[in-house]
């Protein structure tokens, strides 16, 4: 179980570098799009280590969460731009909801496994 936490976090350190170094130019009509992508792939991929540390991880699941996750949020951006509306502030609440409620989860998790150490 550990080792697959590592390789995610691993991997995240990774993106996060390669990310901050390759110069990538988005339009800034592009922003609320490329927003909202991130807290769902940071929402699915918190959920995960949360479902990995809970040791009930399903591939699928977490695969088809992240596609829905993201495709659902860019459709809400899309709508609300056709509309002059800004939709997309419900899926920003509910992502963040969602993301903190996780890592609310994982630290919990964390400290009571340090605490049984002790």
């Amino acid at each position: 179980m550990w080792v697959s936490i590592w390789l995610a976090v691993i991997g995240l350190v990774v993106g996060i570098g390669i990310g901050l170094n390759l110069p990538v130019f988005l339009p800034a009509a592009y922003a609320k799009y490329l927003g909202i992508a991130i807290l769902a792939a940071l929402d699915s991929v918190f959920g995960g280590i949360r479902a990995a540390m809970e040791e009930n991880f399903d591939n699928l699941v977490f695969l088809s969460g992240f596609i829905g996750n993201a495709l659902m949020a860019a459709l809400l951006v899309f709508i609300g731009d056709r509309l002059g509306v800004d939709i997309y502030i419900a899926a920003v609440v509910a992502f963040g909801v969602r993301l903190f409620h996780n890592l609310g989860v994982i630290r919990r998790h964390l400290v009571g496994r340090k605490n049984e150490a002790v």
